[in-house]
């Protein structure tokens, strides 16, 4: 036994040494998360390559609107949208995926550089090779980073001004305080004279939001799953997929999709040496999908130091697109 606990600590230091800094943050955070009373992990981790492959697919299958609706609403009002983006501005677009949703206002717009922000390198990667070839005359600057934290925006954009795209509404993955947080982080980044392009999911009925993060093909249920894939690949660890199933539903107190994945069994996993226990209909969240109401995302909005200037849905206001200024924005729309 001594000797055991001596060498559990020297196996783990020898571990760490083989992970970079991104994978020793992502362990802590799912050792973190583990060990906590609800068993979590930050709804991030779920854009590997083949993460960011799959919710891709969730944008095509039917039953998830969200994509739908944001494009029509951007193709629609682009040349509205970019009467709020000057001349020679770099636009950021903070957790890119797919480019398709900023393609319509990189084409509307007199953009002079696009900055891409994605934690998955390889995803990012590809895309950005795409659109060099579609835009030619676009200045493309990557970063490879987790917009959560801080980063830092490329020295070639230093003297443009600049906004922010946020589509998607990833918004809703954060708790309030995130949410505030983040707006109030992005406007610092952004600069003086800040304005935010922002895709806000709205309240709906409960059986359109069952329907889509429970698609009929199970692709929503595979990228769920994905997540502990790469903890398996990653960080050593011996999760059995057939172990869990995913689950997903409408929290109507709290107004957000919640994502879990259940332990379908008493059983234990191991993590970069270290052993977790889960019970049978236990469950892991993995994410939250918050949606708003106009009245509610406007006061998110105001408390981080923004103001609403533009917004625009489609007529079944599933989905909104608004434009946000700074307090101190003096810039008006024709």
């Amino acid at each position: 036994m001594v000797r055991d606990s001596i060498a559990a600590p020297v196996r783990l230091a020898q571990q760490a040494e083989k992970l970079d800094p991104a994978r020793l943050a992502f362990r802590q955070d799912v050792w973190s998360g583990l060990t906590q009373d609800h068993k979590s992990i930050p709804p991030k981790y779920f854009y590997d390559q083949r993460g960011s492959e799959l919710f891709e697919a969730i944008t095509r299958t039917p039953e998830y609107y969200p994509t739908r609706e944001e494009l029509a609403i951007l193709t629609d009002n682009a040349a509205a949208i970019a009467g709020y983006i000057p001349a020679g501005s770099a636009m950021i677009e903070f957790g890119s995926g797919s480019t398709a949703k900023a393609r319509i206002l990189l084409q509307a717009a007199q953009v002079a550089a696009y900055v891409p922000v994605d934690i998955s390198g390889a995803f990012l990667t590809s895309e950005v090779q795409r659109l060099e070839t579609d835009l030619p005359g676009l200045k493309v600057f990557p970063v490879a980073a987790d917009f959560t934290r801080p980063f830092q925006l490329p020295a070639e954009i230093a003297q443009m001004p600049r906004v922010g795209f946020f589509p998607g509404s990833t918004l809703g993955n954060f708790e309030a305080h995130e949410a505030t947080a983040f707006l109030r982080h992005a406007a610092k980044l952004l600069g003086p004279d800040a304005r935010l392009i922002i895709g806000i999911d709205r309240v709906k009925e409960p059986d359109i939001l069952h329907r889509a993060y429970n698609d009929s093909a199970g692709v929503t249920a595979a990228f769920n799953l994905n997540l502990l894939r790469r903890i398996n690949r990653e960080l050593d660890a011996n999760f059995d997929l057939d172990g869990f199933c995913h689950y997903a539903f409408y929290n109507r107190e709290h107004h957000r999709v919640e994502m879990h994945l259940v332990s379908r069994a008493r059983q234990k996993v191991r993590i970069g040496g270290r052993a977790f226990e889960f019970r049978r209909g236990e469950t892991i969240h993995t994410e939250n999908s918050y949606k708003f109401t106009p009245e509610l995302f406007r006061t998110i909005a105001q408390g981080a130091g923004w103001r609403q200037a533009a917004v625009w849905s489609q007529p079944d206001d599933a989905f909104s697109v608004y434009v946000l200024l700074s307090e101190e924005e003096t810039y008006i729309s024709d």
